[in-house]
C-alpha cells in the first residue's frame, strides 16, 4: 500500500470534500522485525480504510512526532509536542481556508498524548481516533488475546496490522520476540529501556495477517459513532 495519496489539484476540486482525514504516525523502534515507519504505516492503513469508506479526503502522513521514550534506540527521531500541535492546527486552518471544515486525526502512536488537547481545543471541528477504548474493542473482535497494556508496543497488534497491511515490511523472527512489558508505571518519565532490550513490550508470536483485517474492518466499523460531529 503507497501511504501517499494520488490526489491532483484537480480531483480534489472535483469532490469539494468537506472532511479530511490525516494519519498521523512517528518514527520510532519497533524492535527486530517492524520497521521506524511501523506507526505511520498503521495509521495510513486505518485513515485509508476510512476515507474510502466515506468518500473523506485523505491526506498524506505526518511521519515523525513525539517518540521521546524510544529515544534509546538507534533510528528514533521527535519533534517536541508544541511543534506537533503547530503543524496539526497549521494544516486544520489551511484545510479551513479551503473549505475543508471537518479533520478527522487517525492517530498511529500511542505517545502523541497532545493530540486529544488539540482536539478538545477545535470546538467540535476535529476527531481523534483510535481511542483507547477503540483499540480494545477492535482487539477482542478480531480475536487479539492481549489487552493494550500487555501488548503496548511492537506486538501482537501491531505485527498482526502490518501482516495484512504491508506484510512485505515485517522481518523474520517475530515469532521468537516476544518480550512482556510487565509494569511500565514509570514509562512516561523513564522511558521504554528499563522495560525492554529489544524494544518490544508485547507478543508478537501470536500475530497473524487474518487478526489484522479483522481489527481494521472493526475500526472501520467503529468509526460510524463520530460521523454525526463530522455531518453525515
Amino acid at each position: 500500500m503507497n501511504p501517499l495519496p494520488p490526489d491532483t489539484t484537480g480531483d480534489v476540486r472535483d469532490r469539494e470534500p468537506a472532511v479530511a482525514v490525516l494519519p498521523v504516525g512517528s518514527l520510532e523502534q519497533h524492535g527486530p522485525h517492524l520497521p521506524l515507519t511501523t506507526d505511520t504505516l498503521i495509521a495510513c492503513a486505518v485513515a485509508g480504510e476510512i476515507a474510502r469508506e466515506h468518500g473523506f479526503w485523505l491526506l498524506p502522513p505526518v511521519t515523525v512526532s513525539c517518540s521521546h521514550e524510544h529515544a534509546a534506540w538507534p533510528g528514533t527521531v521527535s519533534i517536541s509536542a508544541t511543534t506537533l500541535v503547530a503543524v496539526v492546527e497549521d494544516i486544520a486552518a489551511s484545510l479551513r481556508a479551503s473549505g475543508v471544515g471537518k479533520l478527522v486525526l487517525v492517530n498511529g502512536h500511542g505517545g502523541n498524548h497532545v493530540l486529544a488537547n488539540v482536539v478538545q481545543s477545535a470546538g467540535g471541528a476535529m476527531v481523534l481516533f483510535p481511542a483507547y477504548g477503540e483499540w480494545q474493542a477492535a482487539r477482542a473482535a478480531a480475536g487479539v488475546r492481549t489487552s493494550n497494556d500487555e501488548d503496548m508496543h511492537a506486538g501482537e497488534l501491531e505485527t498482526s496490522i502490518l501482516l495484512h497491511a504491508s506484510p512485505d515490511v515485517v522481518r523474520p523472527g517475530y515469532a521468537d520476540a516476544d518480550s512482556a512489558p510487565g509494569d511500565l508505571r514509570h514509562l512516561l518519565s523513564l522511558g521504554l529501556a528499563p522495560y525492554t532490550q529489544s524494544g518490544v513490550a508485547g507478543h508478537p508470536s501470536r500475530a497473524s495477517a487474518g487478526k489484522g483485517r479483522a481489527v481494521l474492518a472493526a475500526l472501520t466499523e467503529s468509526f460510524r459513532v463520530h460521523l454525526p460531529v463530522l455531518g453525515g
